[in-house]
């Protein structure tokens, strides 16, 4: 952390780090200084404490350097009598700081999600954090139980937001500390019956470019939905009829390669050749999120099952399960299963995975050799 003389003038002149944040300290002030985010933003600062705690004061400008460095010292004389206050700020600030510090180690998937429940469910504006009741928030968290899995969520990004409020001094405990989950949630058991699974699959084949050729895989491969998006063509070798996809793309973060045969090659043959990604976005963002391969996902679908009128509702994973659960009816070994899945856990784990370094190929591909045929038999029947 670099130590300078903080003006008006050398505040102005810090530049953004090339990735998360950078704190400038101040010489005149010990445990006072700047952080600049890789956005461009520039928060006042003070460090104190035996842990090191970071305790946000401002922005600047909005915020002069003078009052910054008044506020600091106050704070900084309150540690050291052992009288320490929360800062009086309103609920809107203390969400633009908490998502700024997001930004700065979460995946912007997860900022995304932060952003769009506080800005949807919590609209405290500028109410003092310190006014915001238990009761005021599960008001508005129970307005929710129509959707279970929404109300979990956004009672758990309250909790993670006013949790980080406390061990930033900005109230002094969490009005939802030890509250458990409001709604119950159920783990999710859908697997098509071989005709869904052949409607879905028949439909996804006339189903027009983007949205049907990625169902069509969905269906032939057992992918995720963001792992089929997400697909290169450089991580696919037409030759070896292998696809490999980055550990950086992979929910597990491990690589993931498996055999495809004549099904999914044919889906190749269906997708146009517009540059790195089979499936690149239209626009830059979607919902303000950036985004570089297909992620109309709610839209898309709803259209798609509009003219499924014979199938139950159903979502894009459970076609993972159903390719699970068609593989264990073909009698395919869980451990060419999983591997067809890249799950970490299963038949090969823990020390085994480890020393049992066979592929499987060619089980693999006599599993989806037996999974497109079975797949052509319900769609005949």
């Amino acid at each position: 952390m670099p130590v300078v003389a903080l003006t008006d003038l050398s505040i102005r002149a810090l530049k953004p780090p090339a990735k998360g944040q950078r704190l400038y300290r101040d010489k005149t002030v010990r445990g006072f200084g700047c952080r600049v985010s890789q956005g461009g933003t520039k928060t006042f600062v003070v460090v104190a404490g035996a842990n090191r705690q970071f305790v946000t004061i401002g922005r600047y400008p909005t915020l002069s350097l003078a009052d910054a460095r008044k506020e600091a010292r106050r704070h900084l004389a309150e540690r050291t009598l052992g009288k320490v206050r929360p800062v009086s700020v309103s609920f809107e600030e203390v969400q633009d700081r908490f998502l700024d510090a997001c930004r700065a180690k979460n995946k912007p998937r997860t900022v995304y999600d932060y952003e769009r429940i506080l800005k949807r469910h919590f609209k405290f504006g500028r109410t003092p954090l310190g006014n915001i009741t238990q009761h005021e928030l599960m008001r508005r968290i129970y307005k929710l139980s129509g959707t279970p899995s929404e109300q979990n969520y956004a009672f758990v990004t309250a909790k993670i937001f006013f949790r980080w409020a406390k061990r930033h001094n900005y109230i002094e405990a969490s009005p939802l500390a030890d509250l458990p989950r409001p709604a119950k949630t159920h783990p999710r058991e859908r697997v098509l019956t071989p005709q869904e699974h052949a409607v879905v699959y028949q439909a996804s084949l006339a189903y027009p470019y983007p949205y049907g050729p990625i169902v069509s895989l969905l269906v032939l491969t057992g992918l995720r939905r963001g792992e089929a998006a997400a697909l290169k063509w450089d991580w696919i070798d037409a030759d070896e009829r292998m696809i490999t996809i980055p550990s950086t793309e992979t929910k597990n973060k491990r690589a993931h390669s498996f055999p495809f045969e004549d099904g999914v090659a044919a889906v190749f043959d269906r997708v146009p050749n517009l540059g790195e990604q089979l499936f690149p976005a239209r626009c830059a963002h979607v919902r303000g999120r950036p985004t570089t391969h297909f992620n109309g996902w709610a839209r898309a679908k709803v259209k798609f099952d509009a003219k499924l009128e014979e199938v139950a509702p159903y979502t894009l994973h459970d076609l993972r399960r159903t390719f699970d659960t068609t593989m264990a009816s073909l009698e395919v070994p869980l451990h060419v299963s999983d591997k067809l899945l890249n799950h970490v856990s299963g038949a090969v784990s823990g020390v085994r995975a480890t020393y049992n370094r066979y592929s499987y190929l060619p089980e693999m591909r006599d599993a989806i050799r037996s999974y497109e045929r079975h797949l052509e038999k319900i769609c005949k029947s």
